[in-house]
């Protein structure tokens, strides 16, 4: 499944090797990663730089957690398209997630098929 070439992609996680993993994905597919972040601090400061078309957001990060940065990210960008990909199976953080706007919930680890069919499904 490709991507049209416009859908540049923010990508949001405390751990180097996830992020390093959902950017190989992500390009691989054709989309554009322009950016990472560690922690939902920083997510909202990319956000502000590189206006992405989607984010894919961990939800455990040290200093503000993705539930947290998501929440904020909405109520200032309620456009923003956001997948949340977390090893948090409880459905709990899910329906939060999802009750604070994210598109779609993606557990790790990652199933590249998931990844991509959750992104399409939100740059819809």
């Amino acid at each position: 499944m490709s991507a049209p070439p416009a859908a540049r992609i923010l990508v949001v996680d405390d751990a180097v090797f996830m992020r390093r993993q959902l950017r190989e994905i992500l390009e691989g597919a054709g989309y554009a990663v322009v950016a990472e972040g560690e922690d939902g601090a920083e997510a909202l400061d990319l956000y502000e730089t590189y206006e992405p078309d989607l984010v894919t957001l961990d939800v455990v990060m040290p200093r503000v957690t993705g539930l947290e940065a998501l929440r904020k990210l909405k109520a200032l960008h309620p456009e923003a398209r956001v997948v949340v990909c977390s090893s948090l199976s409880h459905e709990a953080a899910l329906l939060e997630a999802i009750g604070l706007g994210a598109r779609d919930y993606v557990l790790k680890p990652v199933v590249p098929a998931k990844l991509l069919d959750a992104v399409a499904k939100a740059l819809r």
